[in-house]
């Protein structure tokens, strides 16, 4: 999911490793919310090659933001606390690497007008990045998963 959506998103726009692998993590969740059966950590790292530890730390991450639940005991594992359409690739991005910042120069007052011209356009194509990532749902990408052959968005 998030593989594609690094090339689908602008090409500024930085997606951490923790990032994707919070998007992968939550479409195995996703996939399995149809059961209702939690999944387990050594299975989603397993079936999509994430580093075992490395998928812990990003799923508390997560539990903290809200977006899974985990439970314990011999059937426990974690479950999306909230369905597939209603999860973005956003709030996954956000919930593990945060909210960005700005990303270059501020072009503050003192500035050279060029530069206060040209963050004004990269804070509106951030902005633009940030809408569209909040337009795709867990649901969405696993239709595109499920649907490769038409897999093209149309804005």
């Amino acid at each position: 999911m998030c593989r594609s959506m690094r090339a689908a998103a602008a090409s500024d726009m930085k997606l951490t490793a923790k990032a994707e692998y919070g998007c992968v993590a939550l479409l195995e969740l996703a996939r399995a919310d149809r059961t209702g059966q939690p999944v387990r950590i050594r299975s989603i790292a397993a079936s999509q090659g994430i580093p075992e530890r490395f998928l812990v730390q990003i799923l508390l991450v997560l539990k903290s933001a809200g977006l899974v639940e985990s439970t314990r005991g011999a059937s426990g594992g974690y479950r999306l606390s909230r369905v597939p359409g209603e999860i973005t690739v956003l709030d996954v991005v956000e919930a593990v690497d945060g909210r960005p910042g700005p990303s270059r120069g501020e072009g503050g007052p003192g500035s050279h007008p060029a530069s206060r011209a040209l963050a004004g356009i990269w804070r509106e194509a951030e902005a633009r990045e940030r809408e569209f990532l909040r337009g795709i749902t867990l649901l969405e990408v696993l239709a595109r998963i499920e649907s490769p052959e038409d897999s093209t968005y149309q804005i």
